[in-house]
């Protein structure tokens, strides 16, 4: 707003007058009357300090002429100062005065400002798409001067646009921002900036409340639903709903519902991937059609995805014994049954009709012991074939036995050898065998291994007992013993060899202490000294051994080819060999 100009009537009439009735030249004079400051900025409503001073010696009735309220502030030779008070409006102020009959007068402008009284950034989306557009406004209520304001639109601290306040009120300026995932969570501001630096007051910044931005991304693609198409009543089946691409994806609602029952999902993120889980069961709804959903909201929108479920009922197979510990020879009877629309088969025998029974009837003898009856159980859903199978396991109480094949009655043994009794007993209960010796009751082992001796050959009473009676199976063991002869051979070559080796090693001993010229006297303990011996003769030389004849070599074998004949030993080689003792 451009500063306005104005002065009361009768000042402005008293000036004219003046400047009319001096005689031409006077304004020229070289003397100056100035006003101080000469440009006056200050808040409206405020007051001033203004001094009108001159240079003239002589100077007179120097005063200020002005619109505002003023109360003169003090005076002197060449100057006269006065306060303006509640200064609210930009104007001109006037100081005049008289240097030797002559008037001076000078000017000062005054400035008001005045700080914006409202700032406000226009409320933003609650959620803005990512790559959409979307607009920021920002109103200024007050301010002046505009020349001098500034309204700034900051997204954080990144400056987005700049641009001089509009005239009008209020001021509003806006911006356009497309925005991206960066701008999630992002503060964005509207600042005022009234700019009187020049003037040497200074800046002044009005800020708005900050308004923040959420952005997000949601797929146009639905969830992806995870779940069997087939629920049996009273089972629990797991569900697993899935959104890639979601952003932010901890800020999503994700909501599972089967029928008009919602579930408790257990949600996790991973980067863009938005996952739940959850866990369905149906207890007393009836067979027939359910529908399970996924929701996912984010952003005001949403996604969904729905499947089809069938609901139906499987009892059975459920197998049962008239008796599940039967007795020998007792009749037992195995019953299977299940619901309706299943087919039963048991032990390969079918039901007459689907959801009918089947029953068997059966001997119980030790051969069923343990005997496993399956029932196999089939029902179609649509058009898929499930399958059940169910056992139940019969024990025969039956008295012990002993296997005859596990169990030979002529055993034939080795003295001095590992051997095993391998009789095994059956029964239900289990019965304990042992196998005792008839005239000495002793007991051998049945099942480890144990060295044969020849107190074992007799005949053993093989007796597996329990409480449901005994059975017992005779044995007899023959233990051979070694052969004599062979014994006394053996020990006969063992005595000879240990003799051979005492006399060879006496021998060598008395060579060794014959040459070495010492002999060991042995006298009474505790002390053995050695003694030297005494020399004796000298020995007489053996006569030297007469030259035998030569050996004739002997007739040369003929050998097959391509062995050589050896060759015939030579005279002085047989008379080398022989020597003197």
């Amino acid at each position: 707003m451009a500063p306005s100009m104005q002065l009361p009537g009768r000042a402005c009439w008293t000036l004219l007058l003046l400047c009319c009735l001096l005689p031409p030249g006077t304004l020229g004079q070289g003397f100056m009357l100035q006003a101080q400051p000469q440009e006056l900025v200050l808040a409206a409503g405020g007051s001033v300090l203004v001094n009108c001073t001159t240079n003239c010696p002589n100077a007179s009735h120097i005063t200020l002429e002005t619109s505002f309220s003023k109360r003169q502030a003090g005076q002197g030779p060449g100057w006269t100062a006065f306060w303006l008070d509640k200064v609210t409006s930009n104007n001109l102020i006037f100081c005049s005065g008289f240097c030797n009959g002559s008037q001076m007068t000078s000017t000062s402008r005054v400035t008001v400002y005045r700080l914006p009284q409202r700032v406000e950034l226009a409320p933003l989306p609650a959620w803005q798409p990512v790559g959409e557009d979307f607009t920021l406004s920002c109103r200024v209520q007050g301010g002046e001067p505009r020349a001098r304001l500034s309204v700034v639109l900051l997204r954080g601290q990144e400056e987005l646009r700049r641009q001089p306040a509009p005239l009008g009120e209020p001021a509003e300026v806006m911006a356009t921002v497309q925005a991206g995932r960066e701008d999630h969570g992002a503060n964005f501001t509207c600042v005022t900036e009234l700019d009187l630096q020049p003037q040497g007051v200074g800046m002044f910044r009005n800020a708005s409340e900050p308004r923040q931005l959420r952005t997000f991304v949601l797929p146009e693609t639905p969830p992806t639903l995870q779940a069997s198409r087939l629920w049996e009543a009273g089972t629990s089946v797991p569900v697993v709903c899935t959104l890639p691409g979601v952003f932010p994806a901890e800020e999503a609602q994700i909501h599972l519902q089967l029928g008009d029952r919602a579930l408790s999902p257990h949600v996790t993120t991973e980067g863009d991937v938005l996952s739940a889980q959850a866990t369905g069961t149906v207890r007393s709804v009836p067979e027939g059609a359910l529908q399970l959903a996924c929701i996912v909201t984010l952003g005001g929108q949403s996604r969904q995805a729905r499947l089809e479920l069938t609901v139906f009922s499987f009892l059975g197979p459920v197998l049962n014994l008239s008796e599940s510990n039967a007795t020998e020879g007792s009749v037992v009877t195995v019953t299977c049954s299940a619901g309706a629309r299943v087919h039963l088969l048991l032990e390969g025998v079918p039901a007459e009709a689907p959801g009918q029974p089947v029953h068997l009837e059966l001997n119980a003898t030790d051969r069923d012991d343990g005997r496993d009856f399956w029932c196999h159980a089939s029902l179609e859903v649509d058009g898929v074939l499930l399958y059940r199978n169910s056992s139940v396991r019969l024990r025969v109480l039956y008295g012990p036995r002993i296997d005859r094949a596990t169990c030979p009655q002529h055993l034939v043994w080795k003295e001095r050898t590992m051997h095993v009794l391998p009789c095994q007993a059956r029964g239900n209960p289990v019965p304990q065998l042992q196998c005792l010796q008839e005239h000495s009751r002793r007991q051998v082992p049945v099942g480890t291994p144990f060295l044969v001796r020849l107190n074992h050959s007799g005949t053993y009473q093989c007796q597996a007992v329990s409480p449901r009676g005994m059975h017992t199976l005779v044995v007899v063991m023959d233990v051979q013993g070694l052969n004599s002869a062979n014994i006394i051979i053996i020990m006969s070559v063992l005595v000879t060899l240990g003799l051979l080796t005492i006399l060879a090693a006496s021998l060598c001993v008395f060579g060794v202490q014959k040459r070495s010229g010492r002999y060991e006297v042995q006298r009474p303990w505790p002390r053995q000294p050695w003694l030297p011996l005494q020399p004796q003769e000298p020995l007489q030389p053996p006569e030297p051994l007469q030259p035998q004849e030569p050996l004739q070599p002997p007739e040369p074998l003929q050998p097959p080819e391509p062995l050589q004949p050896p060759e015939p030993l030579q005279p002085e080689e047989a008379s080398a060999e022989v020597q003197a003792p």
